[in-house]
């Protein structure tokens, strides 16, 4: 008998290989050929042996083959293919009406009678614990769909497969209790962390769609932040700059003390008091404004309840909270927190005043350099006309008076 399996196995996978319609994603030749393999693991496991293998063999294989006809009351059409097919290779009646038997045992919610039956049951249903089963399932959900016997969405179509599993589903054979059950659980655990997961995200993209006419766009929030950010680097390089004037000064007045003062004490170089005195007074002028640039403004550091219920305090800035205790300006925080309108208040009065502070910094800077450049042509310009015209060596050429 061992070649009417090879010759059922042949009959089979011709006709699942070439004449099933592409629609049918699941009951295919790989789901027959995965339940052929699961019985034949079945059939070790249980010890099973001459005539109950050949008939589990032959009716593993003839299973769906019903589906070449419809895809309703299939298994009668596979009984009906396989009867016709042992038929004609001669093989007696009773072999034939126990493998139909067999078939027939693959109904939806068929109750085994025996063990060849409850091997076949298993065999059937092997795919619930394997690793690829979750993308089996989806095959099989696909499949419904395009034969316009089912719409299922994944969220319904997995809280399905959880009850299937976990309800009307169960491995009959001691084999499978044994070494499938476990693999069966652990997809029973996919499938509901998939399903807490898939919660998660709906309620996340129903907070989304909820507040989305709330949220400002993406665009409004890329302006705010690159502002602020251009602000902050335009005030940083104010303050360079103002850094850069207060060095040089220092440095000129410095060398100014240490060279020039000392030699105002002789008489013979009197003319150089003007010109060092012009010097000197500009680079403290400059130095002056430099410091006056990057002053910080003293502000109070403390608001009230009204101010925040009015909207009135801006509590990005640390000047209007820095005298506040860490309690009062954690509830200012949750009330600005409540209202989006006054986060984004509060973020236009920094940019406001991030500006005006800016244009007091340019405003003072301009003028600081202004100063310098005069004060150093200027005092260059005294230097050259005090040492031409009154220098030391005109000293010399005045007349001597005699009596």
């Amino acid at each position: 008998m061992d070649s009417i399996i090879a010759k059922t196995e042949a009959f089979v996978t011709d006709k699942l290989g070439s004449g099933i319609d592409g629609k049918y994603l699941y009951h295919n030749l790989r789901h027959t050929e995965r339940v052929v393999k699961s019985a034949k693991e079945l059939m070790e496991g249980e010890e099973l042996h001459g005539k109950d293998r050949e008939k589990l063999m032959v009716a593993a294989w003839f299973h769906d083959v019903g589906y070449l006809k419809s895809n309703e009351d299939h298994e009668s059409h596979s009984c009906q293919m396989a009867r016709d097919f042992l038929t004609s290779e001669s093989c007696d009646e009773a072999f034939i009406d126990e493998v139909c038997v067999l078939i027939l045992a693959t109904k939806m919610n068929y109750e085994p009678k025996n063990h060849l039956e409850e091997i076949m049951r298993d065999a059937d249903s092997s795919h619930f614990a394997k690793k690829s089963f979750i993308q089996t399932s989806e095959l099989l959900r696909e499949e419904l769909k395009r034969l316009g016997l089912r719409n299922s969405s994944v969220e319904d179509w997995r809280d399905e497969n959880i009850h299937l599993l976990r309800v009307k589903h169960r491995f009959y054979t001691d084999f499978a209790k044994e070494y499938w059950q476990s693999e069966k659980d652990k997809n029973i655990r996919r499938l509901v962390k998939a399903k807490k997961k898939s919660k998660k995200l709906i309620k996340k993209e129903s907070l989304k769609a909820k507040f989305k006419g709330q949220i400002p766009d993406r665009g409004v929030q890329t302006l705010y932040r690159v502002t602020l950010r251009n602000h902050i680097k335009l005030s940083d390089i104010a303050d360079t700059k103002a850094n850069i004037l207060l060095s040089v000064n220092a440095i000129i007045i410095s060398l100014a003390l240490a060279n020039l003062i000392p030699k105002l004490d002789n008489p013979r170089n009197d003319y150089l008091i003007y010109p060092t005195f012009i010097f000197i007074f500009f680079s403290i002028i400059s130095m002056i404004m430099s410091i006056l640039a990057t002053k910080p403004n003293v502000t109070s550091g403390e608001f009230t309840d009204e101010d925040v219920r009015t909207k009135k305090v801006n509590l990005l800035f640390f000047g209007n909270f820095h005298k506040m205790k860490l309690e009062k300006y954690q509830w200012a925080i949750k009330e600005v927190i409540k209202d989006q309108d006054y986060i984004y208040s509060s973020l236009t009065k920094d940019l406001y005043y991030l500006g005006i502070v800016l244009e007091r910094k340019y405003r003072l800077l301009r003028w600081t350099y202004t100063v310098f450049m005069v004060g150093m042509i200027l005092s260059v310009i005294v230097f050259a006309i005090a040492l031409k015209y009154y220098g030391p060596d005109r000293v010399l050429d005045l007349p001597v008076m005699t009596q």
